[in-house]
């Protein structure tokens, strides 16, 4: 399977001169390998037929599947000690995507012709960083109950549920873009696939920008209610590990916020644009390094070591009734818990 799209750019069979500008690169070579140029080689055909411009770099893209593997191991262990499932969940499977991807862009080395590692590498790399943001999504709700939920403008699941929503439409944008342009075989339908990927992309820098915006007014009220923050939590909020958490959340918010505007730019100018098959180092630092800072601070600063054991303190909670009066409380913290039915008062003051 070639680039989608690729063959729609050949005319006709064999030309022999190349032109100057963007998307006017002309292919000299056998008829058979042109038109199926995933029965290509590196001895047999130029990379005017590949999925690049270049060979990918064994060393850059083995580097970063390492550390995202690397990464993968801490929030495993972390998640599961300290029972962050969501989190854990979210990060973990951003990270194997993230690691496939490379994987799949260091075999690109060596056949460079390969449709199946390009797209794999395209569609994973793409979505994975969605699943990144939705852990991002699960700690504010936490930071504003930890500084107290009367400083913040809307209920703390508020936050969640917006945001979580927003990332799963950003999800499915970007993975039924990513699977309409993995089985375009027209010029139009891979730009189809290609329209609604950066719609999903676009999406996410929106909905990036705004949690941001978000989070700052947040810390401007708290900033301003100094005097009213929640002191059951005061060495927590105060201590180095839990501002180190704060900028490592910031750094992730700022770090995808890039990727995602430089892949919107990247995919602008389609699957053909010098920019998406020619500049491999671009790519390196604003995909690669930005999802490398993203995930390494949230690994350091791991988000149930800096809440320092009340992370499950700060769950949603239920809400029940009791003597017409609404408490809340969650399964975990209810009394009844490990009450016998038999010895469950009734209003009447019996038992059952």
């Amino acid at each position: 399977m070639s680039r989608p799209g690729q063959n729609d750019t050949i005319p006709f069979a064999n030309r022999t001169s190349r032109g100057d500008g963007p998307g006017d690169t002309n292919y000299v070579g056998n008829i058979t390998l042109i038109l199926f140029p995933e029965l290509c080689t590196i001895e047999t055909c130029d990379l005017t037929l590949a999925n690049f411009m270049y060979l990918p770099t064994i060393p850059g893209n083995a580097i970063f599947a390492g550390l995202f593997g690397l990464f993968i191991i801490v929030q495993l262990f972390l998640g599961i000690k300290h029972k962050t499932w969501g989190f854990m969940t979210a990060l973990c499977m951003g990270l194997v995507l993230e690691c496939v991807g490379y994987i799949a862009r260091v075999l690109m080395h060596d056949d460079p012709f390969n449709g199946d590692w390009f797209l794999m590498s395209l569609v994973v790399l793409t979505i994975a960083p969605a699943f990144i943001t939705a852990g991002v999504y699960l700690c504010l709700a936490r930071i504003i109950s930890v500084y107290g939920e009367h400083l913040s403008r809307f209920k703390p699941r508020t936050y969640t549920i917006v945001f979580v929503t927003c990332d799963f439409i950003c999800l499915v944008l970007q993975g039924l873009g990513g699977g309409i342009a993995a089985s375009a075989d027209t010029k139009k339908s891979s730009d189809l696939g290609k329209n609604i990927m950066m719609a999903g992309l676009i999406f996410q820098v929106v909905s990036l920008a705004l949690f941001g915006i978000c989070c700052g007014e947040f810390a401007l009220r708290v900033l301003r209610g100094r005097g009213s923050r929640n002191e059951r939590y005061t060495a927590i909020t105060s201590s180095l590990l839990f501002k180190g958490f704060l900028v490592a959340l910031f750094v992730a918010c700022i770090t995808i916020l890039i990727r995602s505007l430089y892949r919107c730019v990247e995919l602008s100018g389609g699957f053909n644009s010098d920019l998406f098959t020619g500049d491999e180092a671009l790519f390196m630092v604003l995909e690669g390094v930005m999802i490398v800072l993203a995930t390494g601070g949230l690994s350091v600063f791991h988000p149930a070591v800096a809440f320092q054991g009340v992370w499950h303190e700060l769950n949603f909670n239920f809400r029940t009734k009791k003597s017409h009066k609404a408490v809340s409380m969650t399964d975990e913290e209810s009394p009844m818990t490990n009450v016998e039915l038999s010895k469950m008062p009734l209003n009447n003051g019996s038992r059952v």
